[in-house]
Parts: C-alpha cells; structure tokens; sequence
C-alpha cells in the first residue's frame, strides 16, 4: 500500500512518484493550499493539496480531513521552499493527486500531536492505543527494542544461550507477596506466577548449561511506586564456574556497550564502593554521586552539647547524630522551606531536622539561627568538621542509626532536587558490594535475607557463618555476602550475588532465616535434592529493563517506558482487568469468592 514511510524521504527523492500511509497529525488551510502533516511510526512527511495541481474537491477533501484520520496519500516529491530543519524529512513534501480514507475516526481523547495538553494519565491508560501513537511514545518503544537487541547481541558473543523458565512455577518466599494461579487439576493446589527467574537459573547452571540469559517476565505483589510496577522484566543472566569479578566484568562491559550504542556516551570504569561506606556517606544503598551533601558523623561532637534532642538520640540503642552541609544554601533555605524539611523526614521515622547557618563572627565563622545556641560550645570544632563556610547550613539527623542515615538519604536527595544541585547530563554508574547477608527486624526478631536466600556468602565469610547460632545477632549481621548492585544516577539498575552451590549452606541460611527443615523441604525440595549432585560454583545478575530504558530516556515514571502498564491500583484501564469472572469458573478451580 506505500512506496515509502513517513520518516524516509529526503531532497534525493525529489520528483519520484511515491505512496504515503499513515494519520493525519496536523492540517492547516490557506484558502486553495492545504498542508497536512502525516505520521506513523517513522516520522513525518508534509503532504500538500494544491488548486493549482489538484482537482479542488481533493483539496477540498485534505482540508476537511479530521487529526487522526487514517489515510493513503499519492503524489510527487518535490523540495519545500521553507525547509524545516527540526525534522529529517524537512527538506521535502509531497503533492498530492490522490487521497484515499482508509478508516474515518471518532473525535479522539488523545491527540499525538498535542504533547503539551495532553489529558489525564487516566484518560491516556483507558486509550493507550491513542497514546501510543505519541512519537515520544514511538521512540520509547523503539528504545526498548534496542536495548533488548544489543543485550542478546553483546550475550551471544559472550557465549550465553537463551533459555525459557516457566511462568507457572511453585509459591516460594523470595521477599513480597506471590500472585497465584488456582490448578483446576489438582483441587486446593496453587501456582505461582514467578517473582523472578532465580531458582530456575541456578537449576540450569546444575543442568551444565554454563551460561544462562532470558529476557523475561516477572510478577511481584508489590505497591507500585514510580520505578516499580507488579509485572515488569528483566534482562536476566547466569553463569558457571565464575568468581564475583569475572561476573562484574562482562556485566560492566555490557552495559558500556549498551550506553555506546544505544546512548552515544561511553562510560569508564565503573567505581566501587561497599555497602557500609555508602549508608555511612550517603544514608542509602544506592547513592547518587552526582553532587556533594554528604552525611557526616558528628555524634562525639553532639555528646559535648546540653541539647536534649542529640543528648536522647544519643542514649539509644545504636544512637547517632549525622550532619550534612550545603553550601552556600543560607539565603535559599528559609525557614518555612526548612520546617518543611522536618515534615519531610516524619516520612521516614524521624522526628525532624535541626538546622543552622554559618556566618561570620569576630573570631571567625559561628552558627546562628535554629539550634545554634545549643550548639554554641561545640560551633568552632562542628565547621572545621563539617569544612563549613559563611552561607552554608547545616542540616542534622538524630536517632537510631537505622533511622537517622534513611531519613538523611532521603533528605540529601530532595535537598539536591529543590535547590538544583543535580548535573542532569551526567552518566555516574557505580558498583555496590558487600551488602550484609541479613537484616534484622527487632519487632518480629528475626532475621530476612538482604537481597535472596540463595545469595552465598563471601568465601572468606563461610566458616564463621556456618559456626553463628540463631541468637548471636551482631555476629549474623556483621556477616558479608558476595552481592553486588550497579548504580546509575541513584537508581538500581541490576542486581545479584555469587549464589550458593554447598547443601550445608544453603540449610544453614535457611535456618537463620526461621525455615525450619520440614519447611524447607516442602517449599525447596527440588533445589535441596539438585544441591547433592555436583553443583557448580555460579553468579549472575538481573537487569531492570523497564529501569534501563528510564535511564536512557529520562523519564522518571516506569507507566511511560510501557506499552500496557498497570495503574497505581494495579488496574487495566484498557481491558478492565482485574475483573469478575462467572461463578462456574471459580467452581471449576475449586475457588470461592468472599468478596
């Protein structure tokens, strides 16, 4: 039906008859001359109706042609006396002699071409199809085919196959809630959709495949937020015989290869740093170093002052008192912005945020306003700590560590956000290790898996976790795992651990973790029973895809890098779903509804 797309004339086309198919993106009308805009997914084309070379009812007919119209155009290429720059084939239009309406459309309640008054994300959802025809959706698209063909590209040359793991598997605890599939085969019995593909790839590592990839699905019963939805995929990968190096190397190299090819910028060597350090300079395990307001440890300093509120932080268990200066920020943040910065924090468990200024004095720079007559006797000693300036303020945690470094990671970030600190253009990937192999929650006391139950312990960590008993907390927790996460911007873009390959320490994980053994069977007995015939050692890692393209594109709602997203109430406003289904359904699962 078309000689040509929309994106591919250019001034070498000039006087070629040719054949357009697409919408009517915009129209505009000069009495006997009308230009309309046609788009598909390649571009734009200028198409013109012109008296002088067209019958007037043709003319007649483009000028009366509704936006998002579907049509055929035939014509003659011809170069344009005003060239427009802003598009490929702005150098060219064609002028039409034929026009054929290839499907008539309703009024549409999203029009691509308006990117700026564009309707509700309720509206765009409920009529994704219209949305969809966005270019700026198109190029998103575009962007997540590429992404996932340099991925299988650069993994084939490494040596990887692709392989297929199944979507109906068995519910087992791996962090959040399972969704799950009621078998109309086995009555009472459950599927469950897969929170990932891992205890899979460890099976195929057994199976001697050697080197594992699959872009794949994955489904988590999680609140979405802005980076997480309940269904998304990964880019997923496993490999045998392989220390946490040679792992962090191809996957380094992969995703410099992906930014070359897909970005244009190639990254160099990517930095690393541990988990301790990142919580202690940044409050979060996943810090942006794109800017400065570092967290600081200023808890000595504090316990030399009368103020209650470090003196009560200071007397809890695991108490601290954490600073951070930003600089050259006295004029810009008021006091109604800093009072709502103790508002922001109540988010997170704190209780607010002490601040000062530093200013000049007559023997030097001093603190004034906030809390600075409560910090007077340490003033001197807390800038040259803090390498404070007249005009810097400081802003400070006080707390349970655990609470005091999030409710400062957070604030770093919104500070960096509100007073512009962010270099938007910059690419600062980092590597994140030795992540504590637990975490322990004192409400329930007990201990859960920082990133998996099947995450190995560092090798030289092995020995001393297999002697911990269940009650030597600070011992537990002190023990450091072989996972790792890559960091771009502030946002975790993949994570994943050398795994565990040793029966006797994958039941002793289990058994700090409060798995008992008949548990433990019952839920593992295929991987438990695999463990016993020569497992190799194995690593791996699993990409965020829908991350991955945010990233690139620089959108910062996961809803946008999709083509059929789920709402924040995990609703399809395309389809309706979730939605009823009829009573003999359900009793032909077995399944009754309470609702």
């Amino acid at each position: 039906m078309r000689t040509h797309t929309c994106g591919e004339l250019r001034a070498d086309h000039e006087a070629q008859r040719v054949a357009l198919c697409g919408w009517v993106h915009a129209r505009r009308g000069h009495g006997k001359l009308v230009f309309v805009d046609l788009r598909d997914r390649y571009g734009l084309t200028q198409i013109v109706f012109d008296a002088e070379d067209a019958p007037e009812e043709l003319v007649d007919r483009g000028g009366r042609l509704p936006l998002e119209t579907c049509v055929r155009v035939e014509g003659v290429v011809r170069r344009r006396r005003d060239a427009n720059p802003k598009i490929p084939t702005g150098e060219v239009e064609v002028v039409a002699d034929a026009l054929e309406v290839l499907s008539e459309t309703a009024n549409p309640p999203v029009i691509p071409a308006h990117e700026d008054e564009l309707p509700s994300e309720e509206v765009r959802m409920r009529h994704r199809y219209l949305d969809l025809r966005r270019p700026a959706m198109q190029r998103m698209l575009a962007t997540r085919h590429r992404i996932t063909k340099v991925a299988r590209d650069f993994f084939d040359r490494e040596g990887f196959l692709e392989i297929e793991t199944p979507v109906l598997c068995r519910s087992t605890p791996e962090g959040a809630r399972d969704f799950l599939v009621p078998s109309r085969k086995q009555a009472g019995m459950w599927y469950a959709l897969p929170q990932s593909p891992q205890l899979f790839k460890q099976l195929l590592m057994m199976s001697g495949c050697d080197k594992y990839l699959q872009i794949c699905r994955c489904f988590r019963d999680e609140e979405p937020r802005f980076d997480r939805q309940a269904e998304f995929s990964q880019i997923d990968l496993e490999m045998s015989f392989v220390t946490r190096e040679q792992v962090l190397d191809v996957m380094e190299r992969f995703v410099r290869e992906l930014w070359r090819e897909v970005v244009g910028f190639e990254p160099g060597p990517f930095p690393r740093m541990s988990y301790h350090e990142a919580m202690e300079r940044f409050g979060i395990d996943r810090p942006d170093t794109r800017y400065g307001l570092e967290l600081v440890d200023v808890s000595d300093l504090a316990q030399k002052t009368d103020f209650r509120v470090f003196r009560d932080a200071l007397a809890k268990e695991r108490g601290t008192v954490r600073a951070i200066r930003v600089p050259d920020a006295a004029d810009r943040l008021t006091r109604k912005v800093l009072d709502g910065y103790s508002k922001f924090v109540q988010e997170f468990g704190a209780g607010g945020v002490p601040w000062t200024k530093i200013v000049a004095g007559e023997s030097g720079p001093g603190v004034e306003g906030g809390v600075a007559k409560f910090i007077a006797p340490i003033a001197s000693a807390l800038i040259e700590r803090m390498e404070g300036e007249v005009g810097d303020v400081l802003l400070f945690g006080a707390d349970a560590r655990s609470v005091c470094l999030k409710a400062l990671g957070e604030l770093r970030q919104k500070v960096a956000r509100d007073l512009d600190l962010i270099d938007e253009s910059a690419w600062n990937f980092l590597w994140v290790l030795d992540f504590p192999m637990f975490e322990y929650d004192g409400e329930e006391r007990r201990f859960y898996a920082m990133h998996h139950p099947f995450t190995s312990p560092k090798s030289e960590e092995i020995e001393r976790f297999l002697g911990a008993e269940t009650g030597e907390i600070e011992l537990i927790e002190s023990i450091v795992s072989d996972g790792y996460d890559m960091v771009l911007n502030g946002n975790e873009i993949g994570g994943g651990s050398i795994r565990i390959h040793r029966q006797d320490v994958q039941k002793k994980v289990f058994e700090l973790l409060g798995i008992s053994e008949s548990e433990a069977h019952e839920r593992f007995s295929f991987l438990m029973e695999a463990l016993r015939y020569g497992p190799p050692p194995m690593g791996g890692i699993a990409f965020g895809l829908d991350r991955l393209v945010m990233q690139v594109l620089g959108i910062d709602n996961i809803r946008d890098v999709m083509a059929f997203p789920k709402t924040h109430t995990g609703q399809d406003l395309l389809t309706g779903a979730p939605g009823p289904v009829d009573p003999e359904q359900l009793e032909e699962l077995h399944v009754r509804s309470t609702a």
